[in-house]
């Protein structure tokens, strides 16, 4: 990722990621149903590496798939990439774990900028006190086993009905997370920025108790030339 576009997506909202991304027909990058367990971080950016849940078959998911190395859960932890953020397609479904504690702590660790699932994750309150991205439906104590069986890795998904491909730039903030195409994120990272600085110019005017009408947008040029002048004073 470019590093100035990830500087950008840094101090946007997912919010306004999601208008500059209607304005381009795309209506439905936002991952519905998902939360952070920890609302007092950064903002989340990284390139997306995705594990694919299917529904268990019982005679091929024991416990004892574990103990395989090459188990596509325990893969995906270890394989996706430092910076970058694992999406998982739990199918919407809480009701087993798509991760614990532990495989969190081992993302963490190694530098991925965090995780994502439609599902739950079990241990939330463990994950919830990291320092780490995380986002999920909500809590779930049973084992991923008992309803998920991981099949695929690195390979184009959906999660909370949002189409995610390999690569694509994950932003998330305190709504939740929404997913950029990849060949689209250095504009529209660039757009939400200027988005961003005229709806901070905005919200200042309105709370001053100035109306929206011909300021929001800007249909007036007096609200044109005192966006310039209050952006030329700030210095953004």
């Amino acid at each position: 990722m470019n590093p100035e576009t990830k500087s950008r997506l840094m101090g946007v909202s997912t919010a306004t990621l999601c208008t500059a991304l209607f304005k381009r027909g795309l209506r439905n990058q936002f991952i519905q149903d998902v939360h952070p367990l920890n609302a007092g971080l950064p903002n989340m950016v990284g390139e997306a590496f995705t594990l694919r849940y299917i529904p268990a078959r019982e005679d091929l998911n024991p416990i004892s798939v574990f103990q395989d190395r090459n188990h596509p859960q325990r893969q995906a932890v270890e394989r996706c990439p430092p910076g970058a953020v694992m999406v998982i397609d739990s199918r919407k479904n809480a009701r087993a774990a798509s991760a614990g504690g532990i495989l969190v702590s081992r993302l963490m660790v190694r530098g991925c900028a965090g995780v994502v699932t439609d599902g739950g994750f079990r241990d939330s309150p463990e994950i919830a006190a990291m320092p780490f991205a995380a986002y999920h439906h909500r809590p779930s104590a049973p084992t991923n086993l008992t309803l998920h069986q991981a099949l695929d890795i690195d390979v184009p998904i959906g999660c909370g009905d949002a189409p995610v491909f390999p690569g694509d730039i994950m932003v998330g903030d305190r709504e939740g997370v929404v997913v950029l195409p990849a060949h689209l994120a250095d504009e529209i990272a660039q757009e939400a920025f200027e988005m961003t600085v005229f709806e901070d110019f905005v919200a200042g005017e309105v709370m001053k108790g100035r109306s929206i009408l011909g300021l929001y947008p800007p249909t007036d040029q007096q609200a044109r030339d005192d966006f310039a002048a209050w952006r030329k004073a700030k210095g953004r």
